[in-house]
């Protein structure tokens, strides 16, 4: 079967067999490696990947299934600019572990705070429980998760209160970083 599917903004056109899975057609068809393959029984959560922005186990979807949509893995959360400040939260609060369960539990912090920029803890953690470390207790992750909000909403301050063109810039506030 032919499909199209729109990949990190890319469109691309394959014919692939109609039992291929969206986590093979991804690594074997288009060589975007950074979504895992770990159970095969959509446990893990190594191989989510954000549909239509909502997070699916690739593992589990056919990539006929994935015919004229959008596909976000893990690759396509940096930008020109740098890192998305998911990615810059595990790294900051050491997140990543052995990096087997990161990319889809990136993808999954992602949607997170697309529909959530506040976060607490239990709802992180409620997003994260479809996703296994067999690493950690969580607590990196989930500060991770923290702190990518945290950075996100300091950001946004900060572009909202750049004055338009000709107006005087505010002096930078300072904030107090709190170590958990």
């Amino acid at each position: 079967m032919e499909i199209t599917v729109t990949v990190n903004g890319q469109p691309y056109t394959r014919s692939v067999e109609p039992r291929l899975l969206l986590v093979h057609f991804l690594r074997d068809e288009l060589g975007l490696t950074g979504t895992h393959w770990g159970c095969d029984t959509s446990n893990c959560g190594a191989c989510v990947v954000l549909m239509d922005g909502v997070p699916v186990k690739s593992c589990t979807v056919l990539a006929v299934m994935a015919d004229r949509h959008e596909i976000r893995t893990v690759e396509g959360l940096a930008t020109s600019e740098g890192l998305d400040a998911v990615q810059e939260g595990f790294r900051a609060e050491h997140g990543l572990q052995c990096g087997f369960c990161t990319p889809g539990m990136m993808m999954t912090s992602r949607w997170l705070l697309d529909r959530n920029p506040t976060p607490s803890e239990e709802e992180i953690r409620e997003a994260l429980s479809g996703q296994l470390c067999r690493c950690t207790g969580y607590e990196n992750i989930v500060r991770s998760v923290r702190w990518a909000a945290e950075h996100e909403a300091a950001a946004s301050a900060v572009s909202d209160a750049i004055p338009e063109q000709g107006g005087p810039t505010p002096a930078p506030q300072q904030r107090s970083e709190v170590q958990t």
